[in-house]
């Protein structure tokens, strides 16, 4: 009989074989007492049931069904949930805190190549490449050495709306450089923002002065359709808008107006609905620059998410605090 805590995999067979490969699975298996073979997708069948009586812990991720008050009534020794991915709120239902469950992500792991491929974007946004690209290929030529005018990432002002945690990492990224860095977040103090390096301002203030806006808020009511028609008329001619949070966060109508006037530039790498229709506008104007949710955790990234999840997990059993547990009173107003 093991003395490990029994843990129990919820998550697809893809999501398994790229979070935890293995080598990770080895180490999972060190610390729990778990079986890969039993992968959960629906919690509804005999044997599933049979081991969520004798789960203390379930390690979930992209893929697992909904944990709802019929699964938690089936665990009554469920002490945590350790998800191997972002937001939880996918897959959770009422009642999870008032079990005093564990509950953590690693969706710290996954804010961070979001906050590389914004900051990839910004700077090649403040040289002008995706004008300057559409401008090549028409011309096949350029004249060599002709100083580029209003290009360039020196002095550049961003605009950051929304100091989630791959907002702050954006930031955090930014330091390096000679940017101007201005925060839109109503959740933000004035001391808050200046431990962060940044200029609080409103949001209307921040679109009227920056000259590239990226989106980190989360999709919540508040939030939907944040950027609409009045907000797209304040930016100034030549902004670059980009999205890497959610496409709920954008009015796509009055994007694509705006866009067919050459006025402004977007970089969408989620939309609403994903994936586009096949006959959206977005794919055809030049001044849309479009990805295929990219941003987020890919190929070997994807491998570090099974790292923070496996490093809780040692740490739960262990008796050390959790680095990246879920705070639900701030949960309602994350990504």
């Amino acid at each position: 009989m093991s003395d490990r805590p029994k843990a129990l995999l919820a998550m697809s067979a893809e999501t398994l074989a790229a979070v935890y490969p293995p080598d990770l699975l080895d180490r999972l298996g060190r610390t729990v007492d778990v079986d890969p073979a039993l992968l959960v997708r629906d919690f509804t069948g005999p044997r599933v049931r049979a081991a969520l009586a004798e789960t203390e812990i379930l390690l979930t991720g992209w893929g697992s069904p909904i944990v709802d008050a019929g699964v938690l009534d089936a665990a009554p020794r469920l002490r945590a949930v350790l998800h191997a991915a972002g937001s939880v709120k996918g897959i959770m239902a009422p009642g999870w805190w008032d079990r005093g469950l564990v509950v953590s992500s690693s969706a710290d792991a996954n804010a961070l190549p979001v906050a590389e491929y914004t900051l990839g974007v910004i700077l090649l946004a403040g040289k002008d490449v995706i004008a300057a690209r559409e401008r090549y290929r028409a011309r096949r030529g350029f004249t060599l050495a002709e100083i580029q005018p209003d290009i360039g990432n020196f002095g550049r002002r961003i605009g950051i709306v929304g100091a989630s945690r791959i907002g702050r990492r954006v930031i955090e990224l930014l330091r390096p450089f000679d940017f101007e860095v201005l925060l839109a977040d109503p959740y933000v103090d004035e001391a808050q923002a200046s431990g962060l390096g940044v200029r609080l301002v409103s949001l209307d203030a921040l679109l009227r002065a920056s000259d590239i806006v990226s989106l980190h808020a989360p999709a919540t009511f508040e939030t939907d359709r944040l950027i609409g028609r009045a907000e797209l008329a304040a930016m100034r001619d030549g902004t670059v808008l980009i999205n890497t949070a959610r496409g709920s966060l954008v009015d796509h109508d009055a994007l694509i107006a705006e866009l067919r006037t050459d006025r402004l530039a977007a970089v969408l790498d989620v939309t609403e609905p994903e994936p586009l229709p096949s006959d959206s506008p977005l794919f055809d104007l030049p001044g849309a620059f479009l990805t295929p949710h990219l941003a987020g955790s890919h190929g070997n990234e994807v491998r570090r998410l099974g790292l923070y999840a496996i490093a809780e997990l040692e740490r739960l059993v262990s008796g050390v605090p959790l680095l990246h547990r879920v705070d639900p009173s701030v949960l309602e107003r994350a990504a």
